[in-house]
This record gives C-alpha cells, sequence and structure tokens, in this order.
C-alpha cells in the first residue's frame, strides 16, 4: 500500500516546518503499518494556480498527480492561517478539483476506493477549521475520510509530535483507521456513480 503526505507548509526546505514535524510522526505511523509513504512540501515545487491536472510549462503537478492516482491513501497536513488552511494547502486541493472529472477504465473517480486524512497545526479553533474545510473538500472530490483520520497538535507541534503521548496516540489512530478503510474498500471497492 502507497501514501502520498503533502505538507502546505508555507516554508520551503530547508526550513524548519512545524507541520512537517506532526505530519513525519503520522508517516511514521502508516510505514509501521507497512505503507511506503512519500512525502515533500508543496512550498518546493511549482504549481501554478488553476483547475487543470497540467498548466503546462514548468508546471509540477503531473507529478504530484501520478502519486495521488498510485496511492491508496492521501494526508494533507496544513498550518492553520488566519483560522483557514494554508493558501498552499487550498492551491493543492484547486488543483486536485480536476480529478472529480476524471474516470478509471471502469467508469469510476479517479479518487473512489481511496481514503484521505489531515494533519493541522495551529490554535485550537484554526485547526478544527482546517480539518473540516479540507476532509471535506477532499470527500467532494472522492476519498473516502475515516472516523478520527486527523491529528492536531496546540502550541509548538514539534514538542507535541514527539514528545506528548497524546499526539502520537492521535497519529496512530488516525494511520490504523486510515489503512484499515483503505483495506476494506479494496476488497469491497464503492459502486460506480449513477449517471
Amino acid at each position: 500500500m502507497r501514501a502520498v503526505v503533502i505538507n502546505c507548509t508555507l516554508k520551503a526546505t530547508p526550513q524548519v516546518s512545524a507541520t512537517e514535524a506532526l505530519a513525519d510522526v503520522v508517516a511514521d505511523c502508516l510505514r509501521e503499518r507497512d505503507v511506503e509513504v512519500s512525502a515533500f512540501r508543496a512550498a518546493d515545487l511549482s504549481l501554478p494556480p488553476g483547475t487543470a491536472t497540467d498548466m503546462g510549462g514548468s508546471d509540477a503537478w503531473p507529478g504530484v498527480h501520478d502519486l495521488l492516482t498510485g496511492a491508496r491513501v492521501l494526508v494533507v497536513a496544513s498550518p492553520a492561517r488566519l483560522g483557514r488552511a494554508s493558501s498552499l494547502a487550498w492551491r493543492v486541493l484547486e488543483r486536485m478539483s480536476a480529478m472529480r472529472a476524471e474516470t478509471g477504465e471502469d467508469g469510476r473517480p479517479v479518487a473512489y476506493d481511496k481514503v484521505a486524512g489531515i494533519v493541522a497545526t495551529g490554535q485550537e479553533d484554526g485547526v478544527r477549521h482546517v480539518v473540516s474545510g479540507v476532509g471535506g473538500a477532499l470527500a467532494d472530490i472522492g476519498y473516502t475520510i475515516p472516523g478520527r483520520a486527523w491529528v492536531h497538535a496546540p502550541g509548538d507541534p514539534r514538542a507535541a509530535a514527539r514528545d506528548r503521548p497524546r499526539a502520537h496516540r492521535a497519529a496512530a489512530t488516525m494511520a490504523a483507521n486510515l489503512v484499515t478503510t483503505a483495506r476494506a474498500l479494496e476488497a469491497d471497492p464503492l459502486e460506480r456513480p449513477s449517471s
């Protein structure tokens, strides 16, 4: 099973990202369940605005799209900025919106039978808004969002991610629910939507 973790921090590598610190804990929990994880920062890529899979030129999204369609699990990680997901998180979701019109050879949406979860960092009220907004967008694209498939760490998540058992337990629960749901959907896929 493969997973993609997209860190939507506004900081490019090698700047320290508290969001990445928490997302790394989730990635480690997925690896403990024999999931192959690809993780990257959206800020490191050329992602022009738009709602197409390929915007031409130096657009890096086609490579990301290939990772998404080849993975069963997606984790979107974002800091809360002014009570919302980061602008890069919304850029990623806007680019993903093209997937709503894409179908596989079986005529089913390409995001069907894939699961997604959310990592959010920042103040309590802001992170809950990030989880609901990003989760709603992912569900609209076609992803299945299992129960408790999100994790957050108020305060400094660099400390929370590694030193607070509660954050690690939440990440482990998230990973377990993502993998269990992905396996269930693989065994019993969603039906093709009616026209």
